[in-house]
């Protein structure tokens, strides 16, 4: 194999999982989102092929989400794609929406204590447009509240918190559904 032929996956903020075997697996103190110098340490411009962020981006402003998604785009290659699961404001369903919002639903070391945003397909859509992305998506919630599902392949990145791979989403009735988009450098 050349070493044009690599291809380098990363996932971002993996915590104690390890849904993405052969995915190199990072945490926020030796990869951060926000400061370029991290990457630099470890990868070359243009050099990765994919990167997952589960439940990530939420914990980032807006405009930090740009940045960030600026910062991944400089790491990787042209067609490269981050794979986005973000917590879903347009699911209807009040315990999801209170345990999701910003600040979180109560003490601060609940996960989402540090939520900054709450997305939704056309709010998540803009952020990466406005960074330099095509975004596809993979699953969310129309205005309605209606599920909506379009085809994407564990091969390229399987992410836990979906209508995919989560158990509590099986069958007629979601429980934690996420938005999912790939965001494809272009």
């Amino acid at each position: 194999m050349n070493v044009e032929d690599k291809k380098i996956k990363v996932v971002i903020g993996a915590g104690k999982y390890n849904n993405n075997p052969g995915w190199l697996h990072t945490q926020e103190k030796e990869l951060n989102l926000l400061d370029e110098k991290t990457w630099s340490r470890m990868f070359s411009n243009n050099s990765i092929t994919a990167i997952l962020a589960e439940h990530i981006w939420e914990h980032l402003t807006y405009n930090e989400g740009v940045e960030a998604a600026k910062v991944c785009r400089k790491f990787l290659k042209t067609k490269g794609y981050i794979r986005c699961a973000v917590p879903d404001a347009f699911f209807r369903n009040k315990e999801y929406q209170d345990m999701v919002k910003i600040g979180g639903p109560g003490p601060k070391d609940h996960p989402a204590a540090d939520h900054k945003i709450v997305y939704n397909y056309k709010t998540i859509t803009n952020m990466f447009n406005t960074a330099g992305y095509e975004v596809k998506l993979l699953e969310y919630c129309d205005e309605e509240g209606k599920f909506q599902q379009n085809p994407w392949e564990g091969k390229d990145g399987v992410l836990f918190r979906s209508k995919k791979f989560d158990p509590r989403n099986q069958g007629k009735q979601l429980a934690f559904p996420s938005l999912i988009v790939d965001a494809i450098k272009i």
